[in-house]
């Protein structure tokens, strides 16, 4: 189990009420693309322990393929005495590459803000003020969701007898009744290399993996009447050496959103690429649904989150300021309106879950 760095808050706010805005603007200032969220990780265990807030550190271990030889951090911030009854979440890694912060009037522009640094600014002033009226409430904030959930696999193994989750999305301030799943594949056709003005002598990977993607393309995956369709992506493409060479190798990634469950889309995939490729299933999240909470706008998330990985942190739900459709783009904003009215939601829905 990794070595986690407890200490306390020592200094103690001033009771001033946070602002999430400006908390945003310090958080995005900060370059945390995934496997590089050290600096981020530190800041917010320093800024809550200053505070007040209980601190674990724990580290979250860097893969070799990463390249990245620096720490990396998940933080939970929780009372300084008992257990907390519900814990919000959120990851601090962004997606690549960083994008400087920018702003007008109504909104936050850059790398981060919706997805989900301003969802962890508005998740710390909803806590505090849950906790100044006498609620026992936690924070976590984890490494890695936008590639593995490899934090959200190390805290989960730690949880801290919380009944409720809150993970935080771009969900426009709606709660999630359910939340797709995802299956990765590797798809590898091996072939023979020849010269192209002689086929006869070669026997082409590419070719092999060209017929198999088409028939991925045309399955007939499976619906969820209240969810919608099962989806399939074809991300990436590698193979061959060069226009005039057979090539002898081909690879392709290929994503799936699940409505359901795997099994049916794992048996679908190896029936169609039969004899053309071999397939490895290299990563499964699986498909979740949640709960309403009364007077709330509900909403389907079509994307994955680290909520399967947390089972361990009590029962999840899923809401968050910012829409989804501009994370991972260079025009990623969040109206400032909004990460306000995301802090009176989130005490709202803690209140009532802990009611």
């Amino acid at each position: 189990m990794p070595r986690t760095v407890r200490y306390s808050g020592t200094i103690m706010s001033d009771g001033a009420q946070l602002d999430p805005i400006q908390l945003t603007r310090e958080l995005v200032a900060i370059e945390s693309t995934t496997y590089n969220e050290g600096a981020v990780g530190d800041f917010l265990a320093e800024f809550l322990a200053a505070r007040g807030w209980e601190i674990e550190k724990t580290p979250v271990s860097q893969p070799v393929e990463s390249g990245v030889s620096g720490p990396r951090w998940n933080v939970y911030a929780g009372p300084v005495a008992g257990e907390p009854g519900l814990v919000f979440s959120t990851h601090m890694d962004t997606v690549p590459p960083y994008i400087a912060l920018t702003e007008d009037e109504c909104f936050l522009y850059g790398r981060g803000v919706c997805d989900a640094k301003g969802i962890i600014a508005a998740q710390v002033a909803a806590a505090e003020l849950l906790r100044a009226d006498g609620y026992a409430v936690g924070l976590l904030f984890v490494s890695g969701e936008e590639r593995d959930s490899a934090g959200a696999k190390v805290a989960n193994e730690m949880p801290k007898g919380s009944r409720f989750l809150i993970n935080g999305e771009p969900t426009d301030n709606r709660l999630a009744l359910a939340s797709k799943g995802s299956l990765r594949a590797v798809l590898r056709a091996s072939g023979k290399m020849a010269h192209s003005a002689y086929p006869e002598l070669g026997e082409s990977a590419i070719h092999k993996l060209v017929e198999a993607l088409a028939k991925l393309l045309k399955l007939d995956l499976p619906v969820t009447e209240d969810v919608g369709p099962s989806t399939l992506n074809i991300g990436q493409i590698h193979g061959g050496h060069a226009p005039n060479v057979i090539a002898d190798k081909a690879e392709a990634q290929v994503l799936t959103r699940l409505v359901g469950d795997s099994a049916v889309v794992r048996e679908a995939i190896l029936d169609a690429t039969a004899g053309l490729v071999d397939v490895e299933f290299t990563l499964e999240i699986p498909f979740v649904r949640m709960r309403a909470v009364d007077g709330l706008p509900t909403m389907i998330a079509k994307f994955t989150t680290d909520i399967p990985w947390l089972s361990n942190w009590g029962e999840p739900l899923l809401l968050g300021p910012g829409s989804i459709q501009i994370a991972h783009t260079p025009r990623e904003k969040i109206a400032k309106k909004e990460l306000l009215e995301a802090v009176e939601l989130y005490v709202r829905v803690a209140r009532q879950l802990l009611a």
